[in-house]
Parts: C-alpha cells; structure tokens; sequence
C-alpha cells in the first residue's frame, strides 16, 4: 500500500541579502513510500535532503509538485493543505523526529514523550507507562524521567527525541540522523525500534549517514542530487 507519494517537488530560497537571488535546492523529485518500508535519502551534503524532510512535513512549502499522504483512509495533498488540516495530519498519520528536541522549558521528559499519544486519545497514565518503557529502553535511567531535557547531553536529548517520536506510532515517520550523537550500543537500540515499526506496517523516510546504520535499516535508496542553480 502507498503511504506517501511525492511527484514533482521543487523548492528553492530567495537570498534576501545577496540581491534577491534566488537559489533552487530541489527540482522535480519524486518519491513513493509504501507501508513497511524505509527509504533512506542518499546524496552529498548540501544536496537538500533535509530540506525535502521539511517539505514533506510541511514546515517549508513547496514551489511545485504535490505530496499525498494517505490519511484516515484517503490521499491528501498536504502540499496544498491548510493550518488546520497539517495539525490533524501530524497528530494522527505523519510523525517527524528531527536532529534536534526543541520542547517547552521546565516539561519533565517523560511527559514531552507522552504528549503525542495523550494528543490521539491515549489516556494518560498509560502514556505515561509506554514513555517510560521506551526512555528505559534507550537506556534512560528512571531517575531522568521526572526531569527536563534541557540541562541533558545531546545524546540524551537525541534519546528523548527517539523516544518521542516512535512513542505514538504514526503510519509515516520521518527520521533525520537518529544516530548522529548515539553509542553503539544505543544506536542498536534504535535500528531495533525501525525494525519493529516496519514490521507493525509503518513507512519510514530518513536521512543517516552512519553507514552501517542505514545499510541494517533501508530497504532502497533515494539519491538526492545538488541542483546548484541560481536566478
């Protein structure tokens, strides 16, 4: 089954302190995500993978194309969607764990994990029960759980991010660098969790330049490539 089909995307920057030029980073890239599978983005830095995981969560919008994301049942285009209907979509189908946990000063950790499922009707102690399994998971000590993230090292803060992000098991997910500041031994805990969620019907797009990380976890490659063009 299709998950996310994305036909045609093209994104570019307008340089507001070089003149106004504008500089294109995507140009006509196509992807289809089926469910149980992870896409990984391959391409040199600066080729805009990260870009197109903003596009496709609808942080940056897109100059052209389209992006249909199957949604209670039907093919939306969220490319064209508005306000209200991108909050229902990130609440319900497409989850986002970026490189880095941007959370509200002063929430213990265990409730920034809980907060998407308690969001989709989970109640919630037994959120609350679930985040502490995984934070434990990721080898979070219960004595961090009660506790905010901010003062936490970029590893545990990476940790709570995973955590968070795989907590409410949203039908798409996509996964920029899970790794980047993990431990081997955490690092196997998180291809682990990809396994698990591919197995449960979830489609996964992410970018990971540990090598042996995306080789365990990607089941295809798609290369991204520098468009260098400006106008």
């Amino acid at each position: 089954m299709i998950m996310l089909q994305a036909q045609g995307l093209q994104k570019s920057f307008t340089l507001h302190l070089q003149g106004g030029i504008a500089m294109a980073v995507l140009r006509n890239v196509d992807i289809t995500l089926r469910a149980g599978e992870c896409v990984a983005l391959a391409g040199p830095s600066g080729a805009g993978k990260s870009t197109l995981m903003r596009c496709l969560y609808g942080n940056y919008g897109c100059d052209g194309g389209s992006i249909h994301l199957r949604h209670h049942g039907a093919m939306v285009d969220i490319a064209a969607a508005d306000a209200r209907q991108m909050r229902e979509v990130r609440r319900d189908t497409l989850g986002y764990v970026s490189q880095f946990l941007r959370v509200i000063p002063r929430v213990p950790s265990l409730d920034i994990v809980a907060e998407p499922m308690c969001a989709r009707g989970v109640p919630l102690e037994e959120a609350r029960a679930r985040a502490a399994a995984l934070l434990t998971r990721l080898n979070m000590p219960p004595s961090l759980h009660g506790l905010p993230p901010a003062t936490f090292s970029g590893g545990e803060q990476q940790r709570v991010n995973l955590a968070r992000g795989f907590a409410a098991a949203h039908p798409v997910l996509l996964i920029d660098e899970p790794t980047a500041s993990l431990d081997a031994a955490n690092a196997a805990v998180v291809i682990a969790l990809i396994e698990e969620a591919k197995a449960a019907g979830q489609a996964i797009i992410g970018i990971f330049h540990d090598l042996p990380v995306r080789e365990r976890v990607a089941d295809r490659l798609l290369h991204i490539e520098p468009v260098c063009e400006t106008a």
